[in-house]
């Protein structure tokens, strides 16, 4: 698994070979941000981050700064891992927490972020309480964008007053779902 794109293009990240998570694959990282088109100085929220490699990606493409959410131990030492070799710790924050914890602080702390990506477990019926949570706990920033990689077989909830869905590409057997608040 390599960084895709930006300053840190083609820099290795290490994932744990008997994991049972699923990473975001390279090419499905190039084609989420050939598509997000991600301006300088934005603030990024990775959601379900496994190895942290789609945060790394943009931090490489020039995102501000980044918060990784995992609530693995292990995968969280791997993000650790992963940020301290792409030379980005002073741009990183990690939390090791599940994400209902995780975003009831950052809420509390009035934290927004422009771009929110979420990959939770698929087929577990993830996406639904996900999008309940960033409702309950808005932390995306009135202009901002969520970005949902899921299952081609998990529908998506209808979503809450104000969001609405801008794009819906598909790649094999995932989804990229991009919501916006108010707007399509």
């Amino acid at each position: 698994m390599r960084i895709s794109g930006g300053e840190a293009k083609g820099r290795t990240l290490s994932f744990p070979s008997r994991s049972t998570q699923r990473p975001t694959t390279d090419f499905l990282r190039e084609a989420l941000f050939n598509l997000l088109e991600l301006p300088a100085s934005q603030s990024f929220l990775d959601l379900f981050a496994g190895s942290g490699s789609v945060g790394l990606e943009a931090l490489s493409r020039k995102a501000e700064k980044v918060t990784f959410i995992e609530k693995s131990k292990a995968l969280v030492g791997v993000i650790r891992e992963n940020v301290s070799s792409c030379g980005y710790s002073e741009r990183c924050f990690i939390i090791h927490a599940d994400i209902r914890s995780a975003l009831r602080g950052l809420n509390l702390k009035k934290c927004r972020f422009n771009v929110i990506f979420a990959d939770p477990p698929y087929n577990q019926g993830f996406i639904g309480e996900t999008l309940k949570i960033l409702k309950e706990y808005p932390v995306l920033q009135e202009d901002g964008i969520i970005v949902l990689q899921h299952s081609i077989r998990e529908q998506l909830t209808p979503l809450t007053d104000g969001w609405s869905v801008a794009d819906q590409r598909k790649y094999g057997d995932n989804l990229l779902t991009f919501i916006r608040m108010g707007r399509a």
